[in-house]
């Protein structure tokens, strides 16, 4: 079971991998993917249009990233702790931020700063 947090974007205009991970290094996570579609990846690799599932590592662990439709899905385990939740809000906050959605019905922005999000 998991915990997840679902970005959604107007007009199904779901950003692109690299503009995520630029997005994440502003608040300190490499976001280095780990698995495509269930495939292992490289670090540095960029999955094609219409993946459906990224695993992505960040240093808490590791948060699962699902495309559907105009919706991605951040996801950790329910047994996650603070730290890797904290990952996972940083994950969707940068899916936001990369492509213009809304997390849990706030904006980028908003949800910054109800997260301690502090984008550099």
């Amino acid at each position: 079971m998991g915990l997840d947090c679902t970005v959604r974007f107007a007009g199904g205009a779901v950003p692109a991998w690299a503009e995520v991970r630029a997005q994440l290094v502003r608040v300190g996570e490499a976001g280095l993917l780990r698995m495509i579609d269930g495939l292992p990846a490289f670090p540095d690799e960029e999955p094609e249009g219409g993946w459906r599932e990224l695993r992505v590592g960040v240093a808490a662990g590791m948060v699962t990233v699902r495309h559907s439709g105009d919706a991605l899905t951040c996801i950790v385990w329910s047994n996650a702790d603070a730290a890797l939740l904290s990952a996972r809000d940083r994950v969707a906050w940068a899916c936001a931020a990369a492509g213009g959605g809304t997390v849990e019905g706030e904006t980028a922005d908003d949800f910054a700063r109800l997260s301690g999000i502090s984008p550099a």
